[in-house]
């Protein structure tokens, strides 16, 4: 005979009581687990250790859940273990509802401890100073390319990629007025370029000024203060600044995507699925960019990323950003990046991470 409706949910009463003795017993193993951290002086958040929990959960699951609820569902639980260990703070680009503040979220879970900050430069210097433990900075966007001050600031700083994430992009066009007041449009200068086409059909520049704020939150603050202006920031910015969605994705791209690195005092150890980025500057001889790609061939190493980008200190001098798959420690890497850094005049590996997971 089937269970009637009583007594299903009575099973699931039960479950669920299992389920918490469980999860307060794994917090207790976290505890210990943070005690031992203390007194070895390892960080208390580990991308290597992310990775193997996340590949071991879906490896077990065997359905009908799906391996995404089972993701989101154990990123919160060791984001609860993480804050249990130790209170720790990340910063990011912005305000809550912003981009980089999903981003943060979706890779440290809700219970930590969130510092907006005004400039992607703040968000190195608050980690760098030790006021955060971590930093989430955008680094790629899949229409706009590299975040530059992004890039500037790695190649400057102390600081080591140590994760990455990808986040799925959507603007909404919001404002406190409707559609036919609008003046003028405020958004972050890659946002505003990322729904270029779509401004210039609906909201032309000689009827609409377009101007560039530091975050797209700060220009869903601007708006929601100004008379006849409007912002281009994620859906959730009207929800928080009181703002009415005027329009829905309105970038000119539907697939598009942004790539945010974590930035900490040390990159991570290895997992056998990882990415390492480097930024070198080279000696001016023929060839010399074709002969610097030579030992990552020879070693059978994957370039996922190249990008050149001026040196500000020097003109017509270049920085190169390169990323490929592999760790720093894979010994075919470093023979590899050897061979390189006998090519360049600078060469710093940036950090080794896992790939997204």
């Amino acid at each position: 005979m089937e269970m009637d409706l009583k007594q299903l949910r009575q099973k699931i009463d039960l479950i669920d009581g299992k389920l918490v003795s469980l999860l307060n017993e794994r917090a207790h193993a976290s505890l210990e687990i943070g005690k031992v951290k203390v007194k070895t002086g390892k960080g208390i958040y580990s991308p290597e250790r992310e990775r193997q929990v996340l590949d071991g959960v879906r490896a077990l699951n065997k359905g009908p859940m799906a391996d995404g609820a089972f993701e989101a569902i154990y990123r919160e639980i060791m984001s609860s273990s993480l804050s249990l260990e130790k209170p720790l703070r990340i910063a990011y680009l912005g305000a809550e509802g912003s981009n980089s503040h999903s981003a943060a979220v979706r890779k440290f879970g809700s219970q930590l401890a969130y510092v907006g900050c005004a400039s992607i430069a703040e968000v190195f210097q608050r980690v760098a100073q030790g006021d955060c433990d971590h930093g989430v900075v955008p680094i790629e966007n899949s229409v706009e390319g590299t975040v530059t001050p992004t890039a500037d600031l790695l190649a400057e700083s102390e600081l080591q990629v140590c994760a990455q994430l990808t986040l799925k992009i959507s603007y909404a066009l919001m404002a406190k007025g409707p559609f036919e007041k609008i003046r003028k449009v405020y958004s972050n200068p890659q946002v505003l370029a990322q729904c270029r086409n779509w401004l210039m059909a609906n909201l032309p520049p000689g009827n609409v000024r377009q101007i560039s704020v530091a975050s797209t939150t700060d220009g869903a603050m601007t708006a929601a203060a100004e008379k006849g202006a409007a912002a281009l920031a994620p859906l959730e910015c009207a929800r928080i600044y009181g703002l009415t969605p005027l329009r829905n994705h309105v970038q000119d791209i539907a697939h598009n995507s942004t790539r945010f690195f974590v930035i900490a005092g040390q990159d991570a150890r290895p997992t056998g699925r990882d990415r390492t980025s480097i930024v070198f500057s080279i000696k001016d001889r023929v060839g010399v960019l074709y002969s610097i790609l030579g030992p990552f061939a020879r070693n059978g190493i994957t370039l996922t990323r190249i990008e050149s980008r001026p040196i500000k200190k020097k003109a017509w001098d270049y920085y190169f950003f390169v990323d490929f798959k592999g760790h720093r420690e894979d010994k075919k890497v470093q023979k590899a990046l050897q061979e390189v850094e006998n090519m360049c005049k600078f060469l710093k590996i940036l950090g080794s991470y896992p790939e997204n997971v």
